[in-house]
């Protein structure tokens, strides 16, 4: 097959983008040696800290993406005043240094706040624990969710919720058997890709829970005390884990995709 010459600048402009992409992470993985990878992966501190990692991350997208899937299909389906501030806001996290998220979160549920000291009657405290590391995840994360669950959403044809309508169905019967199975496929890539960069969040935890270590955390201390040799094997556990659990996740996403067929 003959391509054209903007066909093979595509290809090889494409070709040097996956390739920036790939060369440091099999760098990694070939520069780490065998015996410090089997030092490493029994190392019980690491194995806290990942499993720390993914759970806290799982669970705090589970539970921000509940609340927040009845307000993307408000911001779907509605028009109001100063709607393009309020989607602003949503994206905020993502633009700002994630230092400075951890800075306002910090403020925001330390001790001697409000948040704090409502917590602290119940006996709960956010700074130094996984409380406090679910929250600055989702901080970060939860515009992914909000925007791919808004995109899903808004693609659902109106006409088809207004025969809904016509026939007499409550809105929320019509959310619940029209809206959202037609929207799932990008409310589940929305929850792929939140949980995805809420553990691999570094900036906005280590200032809000530095201890418990999550995965990233516990990198950047292995690199500060014992320099490349340690931080590097713990890089490519946690890397191998989470391309694991992004490659089942995506599976799932197209299973249910080949069922909706």
């Amino acid at each position: 097959m003959k391509y054209s010459l903007f066909q093979n600048i595509t290809i090889l402009f494409s070709g040097l983008i996956v390739l920036f992409i790939i060369a440091p992470l099999f760098s990694m993985f070939i520069q780490t040696g065998k015996s410090e990878f089997l030092e490493i992966i029994v190392d019980e501190d690491v194995l806290n800290s990942i499993w720390l990692t993914l759970s806290t991350a799982f669970m705090t997208t589970i539970i921000f993406a509940f609340f927040s899937i009845p307000f993307a299909y408000l911001m779907a389906r509605n028009d109001f005043p100063f709607k393009g501030v309020l989607q602003g806001i949503i994206d905020l996290p993502v633009v700002i240094p994630h230092s400075a998220a951890g800075i306002a979160l910090l403020g925001f549920v330390s001790r001697d706040s409000a948040l704090g000291k409502f917590a602290n009657l119940f006996g709960l405290d956010f700074i130094g624990s996984s409380l406090g590391i679910g929250i600055a995840m989702a901080f970060v994360s939860l515009p992914f969710f909000v925007n791919a669950a808004r995109d899903g959403f808004y693609n659902v044809p109106r006409r088809l919720e207004q025969a809904a309508y016509t026939l007499g169905a409550s809105p929320f019967r019509t959310f619940i058997t029209i809206s959202l199975p037609l929207a799932w496929r990008n409310i589940l890539s929305g929850f792929i890709m939140m949980f995805a960069r809420g553990m691999s969040e570094f900036g906005a935890v280590v200032i809000v829970a530095y201890h418990p270590m999550i995965t990233p955390v516990l990198i950047y201390e292995y690199f500060g005390a014992f320099g490349l040799k340690y931080a590097r094997p713990v890089s490519v556990i946690f890397v191998t884990i989470s391309l694991l659990v992004f490659i089942i996740l995506r599976s799932l996403s197209k299973d249910r995709d080949i069922v909706r067929a």
